[in-house]
């Protein structure tokens, strides 16, 4: 590989974990802050409530990888809250290796969120 595309390529890999990052932190601070956004004289969402209890302290390794999952999902159904569409496009990516590595970075890089927040279990 010529210098000039590892340098490319280094440079698109820091492009893609700095915004993965971005992603993230935007994310987490979504999900704070969502249960405080519901109006007054309004009942929130069930799902809001249990989201709001989702805390990035946990006592094992086994249990933030639980909760990196969990923030991975979260994401999906924020992105796309329709149910039905939602299903109805996971047979195509089900079977995109490019699309399951993806999900497999994004529960990477909350793992790493995870375990910075938890002094990686020290």
């Amino acid at each position: 590989m010529s210098d000039k595309k590892r340098s490319d390529a280094i440079c698109c890999s820091r492009l893609v974990t700095g915004g993965l990052a971005l992603g993230v932190i935007l994310f987490l601070a979504a999900v704070i802050a969502r249960p405080f956004l519901v109006g007054e004289g309004m009942e929130p969402d069930p799902a809001q409530v249990e989201q709001a209890k989702l805390s990035l302290i946990t006592d094992t390794p086994e249990e933030g990888m639980q909760v990196a999952i969990r923030l991975a999902r979260l994401g999906v159904t924020e992105t796309q809250p329709d149910r039905e569409v939602l299903h109805s496009l996971r047979p195509e990516y089900a079977s995109d290796a490019d699309a399951l590595i993806a999900s497999s970075h994004v529960i990477a890089v909350h793992f790493q969120t995870v375990a910075a927040a938890n002094d990686y279990w020290r």
